[in-house]
């Protein structure tokens, strides 16, 4: 959704002619993926409309839940290759030469030692857990199964290629792979022989179970610099998983076990789709239709643009998932309103839209609202009604922060032209209705949250391809194509994060944790202090979707023992991890306003400040003042 080469930690790669043999696979590949997509918004609308008349389609939800495996390995695969996976942004302060060369290097070297792993177990994980499975219609759930060797077969590959290294260097990628495969000798034992292996098998299957136990604190040290590194976060969650379950005596296959259920997740599946919508509306014209048609309604007020940007802003987040997009997309035609037109100070300008960016994310159909709701497993209505007030609260004080500026700095309002106005609405009409068609489809029981990714693919598709022909259809691989690495890196990250959750959850860690914690601190409202602080601080070096696949886990038992409710400490977590995207040094999104409106960073920090603060403020009323997040839920579950 972000720019890649900001949001995955790495320079975009240089362009260089692929072999014509290359470009075939990679066409592929792509095919592949998209077709995928498309099936999963193709199905529940067929499952939908063949209801109507009484019937079903034949195992519509395994090939359902079967496209989002495909998706998500395929996505993954085309990361790698682009270079755009999810990964901490601290290589942003290493200066383009040498050790940056290098560290790249180690980063790739480790990326494929840990993917090949992964790679072989997936195979005793066919074999061995896929014996007796079930059939997905006519075709068995192991057929589907193989694409997860295949996938991080093939991104052990390209990461090992990735290295650039020639002569004798070369040796370095191919002993990374060799390493990989030396390391995965249980796994390949088990391939071979099953659980019925030699005894002298099993008792070298046993040293390396050793070997992992006394090496466990060094490696684990050095994930943690290559994470900080910019290895990619999918492979340092894999590498923890596959160190920490060999250590203890686990079977490393079980790695694979949870990427084959973590993504055979129903619940995950508006994901992908509705991150498909925010970009067909990205791609489109329908920013631009929806800026004109709210200036004319708004700009004859006092501030009435910056009434417009907050709307604007918060209607493409809440689709995309990610303020990056917005920034990227309609950045550029509100500065020019703000600035150019009405004469706002650029500083103002900057800091606002760079602000602004991500306050849809409380909005439904939120994906991390999503996430949150399904990584903690609360009802995602619960976490829809649990976001409007604190979203609304955060609307509200970013417009009266705005308008009050301009009132001060006598920006100038605009005439009310009403036919004007009418005409822009009929133009924007039909995305307009877009939220009110989700919000009434999915809060009135209508539509499944499956059902309304579906349908949203669907109805914007109509929209932005065949009545407003914004996006021709020789364009419509080029959406599908920056929808996908976003797609893929989100899901890599699920599906390894599953496979943490499991040893942490097994050894009972965040439970124990809790209690330390308790033990430390005893009042409720110093520990949402200190979480509040953590919060910030990772949202500054994480994306969103990693820290909540990888922190909420942990936080969730504490939450548990303070008497937080869900709702509440989801949003809190939601909030937090917003603000930190724009604190300085290092949050994301002020590395994208730098590069979206060409201003030194340092510059783009100084116009964050006072809108900073105002999103402070609100942070520490949504935690305190939790009936905020809960009143809601309470009437409607109330009501029912």
């Amino acid at each position: 959704m972000e720019d890649q080469a900001i949001q995955g930690g790495n320079p975009q790669p240089e362009v260089r002619e692929q072999p014509a043999w290359k470009k075939v696979l990679y066409n592929i590949e792509d095919i592949f993926c998209i077709a995928a997509l498309v099936l999963m918004a193709l199905i529940p609308i067929m499952e939908s409309v063949a209801r109507l008349f009484s019937t079903g389609i034949l195992a519509s939800s395994g090939f359902l839940v079967h496209m989002l495996l495909f998706t998500g390995l395929l996505g993954g695969m085309i990361c790698t290759r682009k270079e755009s996976h999810l990964a901490i942004s601290l290589v942003h302060y290493i200066p383009e030469g040498s050790i940056k060369a290098n560290l790249k290097v180690f980063c790739n070297l480790i990326s494929a030692f840990v993917a090949i792993i992964i790679a072989w177990s997936s195979i005793s994980f066919i074999k061995i857990a896929l014996v007796d499975g079930r059939m997905i219609g006519f075709i068995p759930d192991r057929v589907f199964a193989l694409i997860i060797p295949i996938a991080f077969g093939v991104i052990a590959v390209r990461f090992a290629r990735r290295t650039t290294l020639t002569g004798w260097k070369i040796v370095f990628p191919i002993l990374s792979l060799v390493l990989g495969t030396v390391a995965s000798f249980p796994v390949i034992a088990k391939i071979i022989w099953g659980f019925d292996m030699p005894d002298n098998i099993f008792s070298i299957c046993d040293q390396f179970i050793t070997v992992a136990l006394y090496a466990k604190v060094p490696l684990i040290v050095l994930l943690l610099l290559a994470a900080l590194g910019g290895t990619p976060l999918f492979v340092i969650i894999g590498g923890f998983s596959l160190l920490l379950l060999q250590a203890s005596g686990g079977e490393m296959d079980s790695v694979a076990d949870s990427i084959y259920s973590g993504l055979i997740n129903r619940n995950i599946i508006a994901i992908p789709l509705f991150t498909l919508v925010g970009f067909f509306l990205s791609e489109s014209k329908a920013g631009e239709r929806l800026v004109n048609t709210f200036r004319c309604f708004f700009s004859w007020l006092p501030g009435g643009i910056i009434i417009v940007s907050v709307i604007i802003c918060a209607f493409f987040t809440s689709f995309t998932g990610a303020s990056g997009v917005t920034i990227l997309a309609l950045g550029g035609i509100l500065y020019a309103i703000l600035s150019d037109h009405l004469k706002y100070p650029a500083k103002f300008s900057v800091g606002l839209l760079t602000s602004v960016g991500s306050i849809g994310l409380l909005f439904p159909p939120s994906l991390p609202l999503i996430l949150v709701g399904t990584v903690m497993q609360v009802n995602i209505f619960h976490m829809f009604l649990g976001g409007m007030i604190p979203g609304l609260i955060l609307v509200v004080a970013m417009v009266v922060f705005g308008v009050i500026i301009s009132i001060k700095i006598k920006i100038p309002v605009e005439k009310f032209e009403g036919r004007k106005a009418l005409s822009c609405l009929k133009a924007s009409a039909l995305e307009i209705l877009l939220p009110v068609f989700l919000i009434a489809g999915y809060f009135s029981g209508i539509l499944s949250l499956v059902e309304l990714g579906a349908a949203a693919v669907l109805y914007i598709f109509i929209v932005e391809v065949i009545i407003y022909r914004d996006i021709k259809f020789s364009d419509l691989k080029k959406v599908f194509d920056k929808a996908i690495p976003i797609i893929g890196g989100i899901l890599s990250i699920l599906a390894l994060a599953k496979a943490l959750s499991y040893y942490i959850v097994d050894t009972q860690v965040p439970a124990n944790m809790a209690v330390w914690m308790y033990s430390a601190v005893t009042s409720k409202y110093v520990f949402l202090l200190l979480l509040n602080g953590v919060l910030l601080l990772i949202g500054c070096f994480l994306d969103m979707f990693s820290a909540i696949l990888i922190l909420l886990p942990l936080i969730v038992p504490l939450g548990e023992i303070y008497g937080i409710n869900p709702v509440h400490l989801g949003i809190i977590f939601l909030v937090n991890l917003e603000v930190g995207y724009i604190t300085p040094p290092v949050g994301l999104n002020l590395f994208l306003a730098s590069y979206r409106f060409q201003k030194p960073f340092v510059e783009i920090c100084k116009f964050i400040a006072p809108f900073l603060l105002v999103r402070l403020i609100v942070v520490l009323l949504v935690t305190y003042l939790p009936w905020l997040s809960t009143w809601l839920v309470s009437v409607f579950t109330g009501a029912q």
